[in-house]
C-alpha cells in the first residue's frame, strides 16, 4: 500500500503545562549564578538572578500601573536587553505581549495598537531610518486620549506610553517605572495566567491585506522553545549569538525562550543586524549557536573581514525565514564551523512545524526543512480537492498541533479562511513529503507560476541563478503576459562591482534547467526590497512588472515598510 503523506512528529516527553512566568521562576532559581542576557551595543550583562530582580520589579511598575490579566501590552524596539526584561514582566503581570515591528510608520502602528486593544505602548527611539521612522513622542501625541476615530471596530482607548530612552512629554520613563516596582511593598500577587491562556498576539505580514494578530497561548510558546532548543541539544553551558529581530517568532521564541527553558544565554549582538557586530559576537562571546536568515549567512561570510574572526566555538544554529539554499548550509556548516546548524520551518500561526537533526543524512539536513516536530501533526494535500496525496507527491502543507494559535485577534473570518474546522492550518506553501517523512518545501503556492499551462517552481529558477559567479542574490517572479497567462522575471542583486549582462545570464542558464524554467525578462537591481527579518518583498517586485524587457541598466526598488515574515 502506498503511504500517505502524514505524519506526526514523535515525542521524546510529554508536553508542558506550564506558563511563561512558570518557566521564567524555575530556570532563575535553577541557574541564578548563570549569564541570562549579553547587551554588547549596550555593553550590559545580566545573570538569571539578576534579570529575575529586573523583571519582577518590572512586573510590579506594570501591576501599579493598572495592567490586568489579559490586558495588552504592546512592545515597539528593536532588540535590546529592556524588550527580555518587559517581555517577561508582562507574561508575570498576567497580561498579553503584542509584539511590533520597529519599522512601522505612524500610522501602522496607532493601527495595530488600536486593533489589538492594547492599553500601554513600551517603545524606544528607533535607531534607524532616521527622517522616516515616527518619533515616540509624535506616537504618544497621536495616542493620547484615544487619538481620534478608529478604522477598526474596538472603540479607541487612551494608551499610556513609556520609554527605553529618555522620555518625552506624555511619556513615562522605563527607569522610574523600575523603581516604582522595587520599591513597592510586598503584596499579594493577582491570580496568574493560565497555561491555556492568551501570552501574545503576532502580526502577520500586510502584503496580501491588513496585517492580522496571530493570538499564541503560554501552552504553544513554551512547549515550542522546549522542543527547538532539544533538536538543537541545548544546555546552560550554550550561548547563542541572536540577530535576528524580537519582535518575530524567530527571535522570540525560537531564540528568547529556547535559550531560556534551556537555562542558555542569549546574545544580543546589536540593535538590528550587522554583520560586523554579529561575528564580533560570536567570536568575543565563544558563541556555540549562531541564528539567521539565508541572506543574513550571506552578510557574514561575504564579509571582507569575515576571517579575521574566529566562528570555532559554534557548534549548531538555526537557518530559517526564507529557502535555505543546499549550497549556503553547507558554507555555513563547513566556514562558520556550525557543524550542528538546523534548518527550521514554520510560520507566525503556527510555531516550529518542521527542523532538522544533527544526526540526518547530508541530503536531509541541506535539501528538506527536517522531519515533522513532536506532537505536531502535517501532510500534503491536493489543493483542489483538500485529499491527502501519497508520499513524493507536491501539495499544500497543512498543519495540526498544540503550537497553533488560537485564532487572529478579533478576527473570526480571517482564521475561519485559515484554520479548518478540524483545527488543520493551511501553510500556503507547496511542499513534499518524501518516503523517510522529511519535508522539502517547494515554493510558496500563491508564487506559483503557470506559464503556458507548465507549472514553474520559482524556487528552482532561484537556485540555478545564484550559481551565477555575478549573483547576489535573486527573486523570481510571475508577471502578466497575454500570449502565456504568465511569464517567469527574476530580479537580480548583483555582487558589488558587478553588472550582470541579461542575455549572459539566459545563456548560463541553459543547460541548467529546464527551457522553460528559463527567465524571459531579467531585471538588475541594486537591492531587493526586504522584510525586517530578510525575507524578499516579492509583492513589491509584482508590483513593478511594468518593466523595459531585458532591462540591464540597475533599477533602484523602493521596498514597502517591512513588514514580519510569515513563515
Amino acid at each position: 500500500m502506498t503511504a500517505m503523506s502524514y505524519a506526526h512528529g514523535i515525542a521524546p516527553h510529554a508536553l508542558r503545562a506550564e506558563t511563561i512566568a512558570d518557566v521564567f521562576d524555575r530556570i532563575t532559581a535553577e541557574h541564578g549564578s548563570q549569564v541570562a542576557i549579553v547587551s554588547r551595543h549596550q555593553q550590559v550583562r545580566y545573570t538569571y538572578a539578576a534579570l529575575r530582580r529586573e523583571v519582577d520589579h518590572a512586573a510590579e511598575a506594570l501591576r501599579a500601573l493598572g495592567v490586568q490579566r489579559g490586558d495588552r501590552v504592546a512592545l515597539w524596539s528593536t532588540s535590546r536587553a529592556e524588550w527580555l526584561i518587559a517581555q517577561y514582566a508582562i507574561a508575570k503581570a498576567g497580561a498579553v505581549l503584542v509584539a511590533l515591528n520597529p519599522a512601522y510608520t505612524n500610522a501602522e502602528l496607532v493601527g495595530t495598537l488600536r486593533h489589538s486593544g492594547a492599553r500601554l505602548l513600551i517603545a524606544a527611539e528607533p535607531p534607524f531610518r532616521e527622517g522616516a521612522a515616527p518619533r515616540v513622542s509624535e506616537v504618544a501625541r497621536a495616542l493620547k486620549d484615544g487619538g481620534g476615530p478608529s478604522t477598526h471596530a474596538i472603540r479607541p482607548q487612551p494608551v499610556q506610553v513609556v520609554c527605553f530612552d529618555a522620555a518625552p512629554d506624555d511619556c513615562l520613563d522605563w527607569r522610574d517605572l523600575l523603581t516604582w516596582g522595587g520599591g513597592m511593598p510586598a503584596s499579594v500577587s493577582p491570580p496568574r495566567s493560565q497555561y491555556d491562556d492568551a501570552a501574545c498576539i503576532l502580526y502577520t505580514s500586510g502584503t496580501t491585506g491588513a496585517p492580522k494578530g496571530a493570538t499564541m497561548s503560554h501552552y504553544s510558546l513554551v512547549n515550542s522553545g522546549v522542543f527547538v532548543g532539544d533538536r538543537l541539544r541545548y544546555t546552560a553551558g550554550d550561548r547563542i549569538c541572536l540577530p535576528v529581530p524580537l519582535f518575530h517568532t524567530f527571535g522570540l521564541v525560537m531564540g528568547a525562550l529556547a535559550a531560556l527553558t534551556h537555562g542558555s544565554t542569549l546574545v544580543l549582538p546589536s540593535h538590528v543586524f550587522d554583520p560586523k557586530a554579529a561575528l564580533e559576537a560570536i567570536a568575543e562571546e565563544q558563541c556555540t549557536a549562531v541564528y539567521g536568515v539565508p541572506a543574513q549567512f550571506r552578510a557574514m561570510l561575504a564579509h571582507r573581514h569575515f576571517h579575521r574572526h574566529r566562528t570555532a566555538s559554534l557548534r549548531t544554529g538555526i537557518m530559517a525565514g526564507s529557502p535555505c539554499p543546499a549550497s549556503l548550509v553547507r558554507e555555513v556548516m563547513t566556514s562558520m564551523h556550525a557543524r550542528e546548524l538546523t534548518i527550521c520551518y514554520g510560520m507566525t500561526e503556527a510555531g516550529t512545524l518542521c527542523q532538522t537533526l544533527p544526526e540526518d543524512s547530508p541530503d536531509d539536513r541541506t535539501g528538506t526543512v527536517g522531519a515533522v516536530h513532536p506532537h505536531v501533526e502535517c501532510k500534503v494535500v491536493d489543493p483542489a480537492t483538500e485529499r491527502t496525496v501519497p508520499r513524493g507527491e507536491p501539495g499544500e502543507l497543512w498543519a495540526r498541533g498544540y503550537c497553533m494559535m488560537s485564532g487572529y485577534w478579533s478576527d473570526d473570518a480571517a482564521t475561519r479562511r485559515a484554520m479548518t474546522a478540524t483545527g488543520w492550518i493551511r501553510t500556503g506553501d507547496l511542499a513534499v513529503m518524501e518516503a523517510g517523512g522529511h519535508v522539502r518545501i517547494i515554493d510558496r503556492l500563491k508564487d506559483l507560476i503557470i506559464s503556458g499551462g507548465q507549472n514553474i517552481y520559482p524556487q528552482e529558477v532561484e537556485a540555478v541563478l545564484r550559481s551565477h559567479p555575478q549573483v547576489r542574490d535573486v527573486a523570481v517572479v510571475g508577471v502578466p503576459d497575454a500570449l502565456h497567462d504568465e511569464i517567469v522575471c527574476a530580479w537580480i542583486e548583483p555582487l558589488p562591482g558587478e553588472t550582470p549582462d541579461p542575455d549572459e545570464v539566459k545563456r548560463f542558464c541553459r543547460g541548467r534547467t529546464a527551457a522553460y524554467n528559463i527567465p524571459r525578462r531579467i531585471v538588475v537591481t541594486e537591492a531587493l526590497p526586504r522584510t525586517a527579518t530578510g525575507k524578499i518583498q516579492k509583492f513589491s517586485l509584482r508590483e513593478h512588472a511594468a518593466i523595459p524587457r531585458d532591462a540591464g541598466a540597475p533599477i533602484a526598488v523602493t521596498a514597502a515598510t517591512p513588514e514580519p515574515s510569515t513563515h
